[in-house]
């Protein structure tokens, strides 16, 4: 049995906590959050604290709070010698205090605490400062159903980077195409069917392979009809740049499209 202590309470530690009381394998012992309120509806189920002094043995410490504030509260940590990891793909390992051993659970995925997740299909990525602590980040990934990959902080950091592209700036470019449909009175939901044969398209061949559109067409004409449509500055700058990054990528004419729009 692998006994693990939360510390805080947003979107990783929600469904950290949930992943962990199903497993069979681990015990939530402790957890803890500086504001208890926001665990008030755990609390029949689990012992919560906002005393760090009040924190019992665990075999692990995971703390998942936002990335400026994972530094400081592995150093208000009041033991020493224990195991502490943080689940940030950006933060390094050598930013928790090292009074305690220390480790990386990331778990490469998009959270919010009210949509559900199938915890098994999220990749951990796991590291650790000397070899001795790794076994025990792949045991708890295994106990969550999930697979663990060993990297170092400049891959764990390029994946940080990959995934924003392709999560955050990708739902950006959603909300762009709500702002479009809705101005016309277009129901988006429209749309959803070529979001999933996008996104499945991308697990069967590469990105390169899967690009279509007017921009690898270089189909001129269309593209200004649609920089002419687009009403908002914000929006034909993203248009611009976006035809312009693949063309460069498929090796398409480069020469600038000119807005047709006055």
């Amino acid at each position: 049995m692998i006994t693990v202590t939360i510390l805080g309470a947003g979107n990783v530690a929600t469904h950290l906590y949930k992943a962990f009381s199903a497993a069979k394998t681990v015990k939530v012992v402790q957890w803890y959050n500086r504001d208890i309120r926001k665990l008030a509806m755990f609390q029949n189920d689990v012992e919560t604290t906002d005393d760090l002094s009040q924190l019992k043995p665990a075999d692990i410490y995971i703390i998942a709070v936002s990335d400026d504030a994972i530094s400081e509260l592995s150093e208000q940590l009041p033991f020493e010698d224990r195991f502490v990891a943080h689940t940030s793909g950006s933060v390094s390992v050598y930013d928790l205090d090292k009074k305690n051993r220390r480790g990386v659970f990331y778990p490469l995925q998009t959270f919010s605490k009210d949509v559900p997740l199938a915890i098994e299909t999220v990749p951990i990525c796991i590291e650790t400062i000397g070899k001795k602590d790794t076994p025990l980040l792949k045991a708890l990934g295994k106990s969550i159903g999930c697979k663990t990959h060993k990297v170092n902080s400049d891959q764990r950091r390029a994946l940080h980077l990959a995934a924003v592209f392709v999560n955050n700036f990708s739902n950006q470019l959603y909300r762009v195409a709500h702002e479009i449909t809705e101005a016309e009175g277009v129901e988006f939901d429209i749309l959803k069917p070529l979001i999933l044969e996008t996104a499945n398209k991308v697990q069967l061949i590469s990105p390169y392979l899967a690009q279509t559109g007017p921009a690898k067409r270089n189909d001129k004409k269309t593209i200004k009809k649609h920089l002419k449509l687009l009403e908002n500055e914000q929006h034909q700058a993203i248009y611009k740049l976006m035809t312009s990054a693949i063309k460069k990528t498929q090796g398409v004419d480069m020469r600038p499209v000119k807005n047709s729009k006055k």
